[in-house]
């Protein structure tokens, strides 16, 4: 039965790949809204056809500007107005959230509705702790910076969770096995399709797989959590190396110190050694 939607703003989760995966109170709210603003109004199309609706969409994306904010929220003081992003849920590593911290400062109402994530599917996919996790997001594309927000994370104690692209995905795996060593890790990758893969192992290990088999598809790269055991000289050796590729040897002291606990002065002597 069709439900009269009061004026504001709704934020729908759609299929990460499945079709089959969206929810009937999605379908409801898609049915009852006056238009949906999305990423790419192609693949919104797409859903929007094989739920049998036909809606005015409006494009709002990472290039909109001020004023397409503005308009929309003057639409949802009148009208209710569903978000979708292109798939899973939106605002999850996308700048919706202006959307939302506008709407709700101006008094609009707001709802969510809960469904698909990629880094929620692949999480319980994965085999590796997820008491407690982090998501991060993208890893940075430029080589240093990737490495820096993997030495900044190091010490987190829980399983560390991003999104990565498939051309990219053999630099961030090199980089893990060079920043991170030792540590489980997770590719998964075309979530909830006819090809789903989530594979396990070492970095290095993942790497030489995946230059053989080069991968396709959207992918969530997951790194388990520190091991409790002590980090050993040879461990440490490795993260200096691994840091002295980019940085000074103080630099790289800092940032091993940062993320074991050693002594930096002990470590600072050994990067002068293996420089």
């Amino acid at each position: 039965m069709d439900q009269t939607l009061s004026p504001g703003l709704y934020i729908v989760a759609t299929p990460i790949g499945n079709l089959g995966d969206i929810t009937l109170r999605a379908i409801e709210v898609l049915r009852g809204v006056s238009a949906v603003a999305c990423e790419d109004t192609r693949i919104t199309g797409k859903l929007l056809n094989h739920l049998g609706l036909k809606k005015r969409m409006i494009r709002y994306d990472d290039h909109a500007g001020e004023a397409d904010r503005d308009r929309l929220l003057a639409l949802m003081t009148q009208e209710p107005v569903a978000l979708v992003s292109d798939a899973g849920t939106p605002l999850i590593s996308d700048p919706g959230y202006r959307l939302v911290r506008h709407a709700r400062e101006a008094g609009i109402a707001v709802t969510s509705l809960p469904g698909p994530s990629a880094a929620i599917v692949a999480l319980t996919l994965s085999g590796l702790p997820n008491d407690r996790f982090l998501f991060a997001g993208f890893l940075p594309v430029k080589d240093k910076a990737r490495r820096d927000v993997l030495g900044d994370l190091a010490a987190v104690p829980a399983t560390l969770v991003f999104y990565e692209t498939a051309p990219r995905l053999g630099d961030s795996l090199a980089a893990i096995a060079d920043v991170l060593p030792g540590r489980d890790v997770a590719v998964a990758r075309e979530l909830t399709k006819k090809f789903e893969e989530c594979r396990t192992g070492a970095p290095a290990e993942l790497a030489a797989h995946y230059a053989a088999h080069p991968p396709r598809g959207e992918i969530v790269l997951l790194i388990g959590p520190p091991v409790d055991s002590p980090v050993e000289a040879v461990d440490a050796d490795a993260m200096l190396r691994a840091e002295l590729a980019t940085s000074k040897p103080s630099q790289a002291a800092g940032k091993v110190a940062k993320r074991t606990g050693l002594d930096r002065k002990t470590l600072y002597a050994r990067a002068l050694e293996l420089k």
